[in-house]
């Protein structure tokens, strides 16, 4: 998920929890929006959360403008997740490098911690802010595996790195070092990168309050599976009810050394169902 070379950070987030509860999702009591989109490889049906209602009222408007119509699924990684939403790749030629495009604002964050990247759930992608605010129109639906109890302590420790990362970048002290790691990522110098990242980590010791998966999402990351590693990073905000098997098919194409398919894998429409 990249905006300016920092959407991959997705992989390598940088955040700090803030959240009010760990209790298990309550049955809805209030309607959500479903939202149809409709690929070259099927279709997907999804249901926007009410607990965002930022992201929720964002997507719908911009499903309602047509603004997804004719995008691609610009990066794709198998056991992960689909990515889309680059306005830049509605008219991308073979080859051309994507992930850059948006529009000229941000969402404002919206974590809760019953909301998380179990399989098939819609979040939204992001640059390195440290507000943490979403991409306006880029969005991956998530894939994932199943893990075991070994991956997801790792997952768990993966998560904590990433709030202390940020909680530390958020410290007026330490701007130097925050400027620096975005310049060391924009750069591409991975090296330096992981090196100021460390620095940081060691920087915010006991200035963040470390998040630990409740069990019943443990649980269900070691049935259905998902990307725990994410969780409390980046807003999710909607899930799959319908086609889950079009984001496998669409996961398991062939990509190229940016993760973009070797054969585009259009979305076709994007609609807010009545």
């Amino acid at each position: 998920m990249k905006i300016k070379s920092s959407i991959i950070l997705v992989l390598i987030s940088l955040s700090f929890w803030a959240c009010n509860s760990s209790e298990s999702p309550k049955e809805k009591t209030e309607e959500r929006i479903q939202i149809e989109m409709t690929t070259d490889k099927g279709v997907i049906v999804l249901e926007l959360y009410n607990e965002t209602p930022k992201h929720r009222d964002n997507f719908s408007k911009l499903a309602k403008e047509g603004a997804f119509d004719s995008l691609l699924f610009h990066r794709v990684i198998e056991n992960f997740m689909i990515q889309g939403g680059d306005p830049d790749s509605k008219f991308a030629e073979a080859g051309d490098t994507l992930g850059n495009g948006d529009l000229p604002y941000m969402v404002d964050a919206e974590f809760y911690p019953n909301l998380f990247h179990k399989k098939g759930v819609l979040a939204a992608a992001r640059d390195g802010n440290l507000k943490r605010a979403s991409s306006a129109m880029q969005f991956y639906i998530v894939q994932g595996k199943v893990f075991n109890d070994s991956l997801l302590q790792k997952a768990e420790e993966r998560i904590n790195d990433n709030l202390a990362v940020n909680a530390a970048r958020n410290l007026p002290e330490n701007k130097f070092l925050s400027d620096e790691l975005v310049k060391a990522m924009d750069e591409g110098n991975m090296e330096l990168y992981f090196q100021i990242n460390d620095s940081l980590k060691k920087l915010a010791d006991g200035k963040f309050e470390r998040y630990s998966i409740p069990e019943y999402q443990k649980e269900i990351y070691k049935t259905k599976g998902g990307t725990p590693h994410l969780d409390q990073n980046y807003t999710v905000f909607g899930e799959v009810i319908s086609g889950l098997d079009v984001v496998d098919i669409i996961a398991a194409v062939s990509t190229d050394g940016m993760d973009r398919p070797l054969e585009d894998v259009l979305i076709i429409g994007v609609r807010v169902l009545d």
